[in-house]
C-alpha cells in the first residue's frame, strides 16, 4: 500500500484508534538490544495497525513476521498505552514537513490512539529486521542506552525492561534469545543479565534442568583441549 492510500483509505481498512506497538528484544554480546526505527530525526518501536478481518494476535503475530523476518516468533502482552492526550498531531506533521509531503488535519492517524504493547524475544543472529514505507533505517540499541525516541514509546520501552525482569523470575522464556542449541553457562549469563544480579551457577543450574524443559544434547567429540559444556535446547511438544 502506498503513502498516499495508507492516509486517504487507511480509516476503511484498520481499526479505528487502536495500534500496536512491539518491544522486539534481543541479546548480543552480552548485552539486551531493542530494535527501533528510525522516523525523521527520532526513533521509533515496530508496530502497526490492525486489519478489520483480523483478530488482534494476528495483526501482532503479522507485524512481527513482517518487521523480524521470522517464522513463528515468541511474543507476549505487555499493557495497554492510552493517556487521555495520546494523540500525536504535532509528530505528523512535522515528520510531513521534513519529507516535502501534503498534511490533512482530519487524517485518520491525526487522532487519538490506544496502543496494545507487547514484547517479543527474539535470537539476534536469526532476526533480518526490515524496514517500512515511514521508516528509514533500523537499529538495535542498548536498553539502558536508548536513543531520542518519539511519542511514549521509551515508556513503553522502560515498561518492557521491567516486566521481563519479573517474568524470567516466574516463566522459563529466556531460552527464546538464544540459538536453537545453547549451553547452561549461556542461559545462566543470560539470565544474570536481565536480573542485572549475580546468581549462583550451580544452583541456577540445577534449577533449569529441574524444570524439565530442556534436553541434553549428545557431547561431540572435539580436537580441542579444555572441558566442552554440553549442549541443550528446548524439548518439542
Amino acid at each position: 500500500m502506498n503513502l498516499n492510500d495508507f492516509y486517504e483509505k487507511g480509516a476503511q481498512l484498520f481499526l479505528p484508534n487502536l495500534s500496536v506497538d512491539l518491544v522486539i528484544i534481543g541479546y548480543t554480546d552480552s548485552k539486551l538490544k531493542c530494535l527501533l526505527l528510525q522516523l525523521g530525526d527520532k526513533w521509533i518501536l515496530p508496530g502497526g495497525y490492525i486489519l478489520r478481518t483480523e483478530s488482534v494476535d494476528d495483526a501482532t503475530l503479522r507485524i512481527l513476521q513482517e518487521r523480524t523476518g521470522l517464522d513463528d516468533p515468541h511474543f507476549k502482552f505487555l499493557s495497554v498505552f492510552g493517556g487521555k492526550d495520546r494523540k500525536f498531531t504535532e509528530e505528523w506533521r512535522q515528520f510531513f514537513k521534513i519529507n516535502n509531503l501534503p498534511f490533512k488535519e482530519d487524517y485518520w492517524t491525526n487522532d487519538r490512539f490506544v496502543t496494545l504493547a507487547y514484547y517479543s524475544l527474539v535470537d539476534f543472529e536469526s532476526t533480518t529486521p526490515v524496514i517500512g514505507n515511514l521508516d528509514t533505517a533500523f537499529g538495535w540499541f542498548d536498553l539502558d542506552q536508548l536513543p531520542n525516541m518519539m511519542m511514549d514509546h521509551k515508556e513503553i520501552v522502560l515498561t518492557a525492561k521491567e516486566r521481563l525482569k519479573e517474568d524470567v523470575r516466574h516463566e522459563y522464556l529466556s531460552y527464546n534469545l538464544l540459538a536453537e542449541d545453547f549451553t547452561m553457562p549461556q542461559l545462566h549469563q543470560l539470565h544474570q543479565t536481565i536480573l542485572g544480579e549475580e546468581l549462583d551457577r550451580s544452583r541456577f543450574q540445577k534449577k533449569m534442568l529441574a524444570s524439565g524443559m530442556f534436553e541434553r544434547l549428545p557431547k561431540l567429540q572435539t580436537d580441542s583441549p579444555g572441558r566442552k559444556p554440553y549442549l541443550y535446547r528446548v524439548k518439542k511438544d
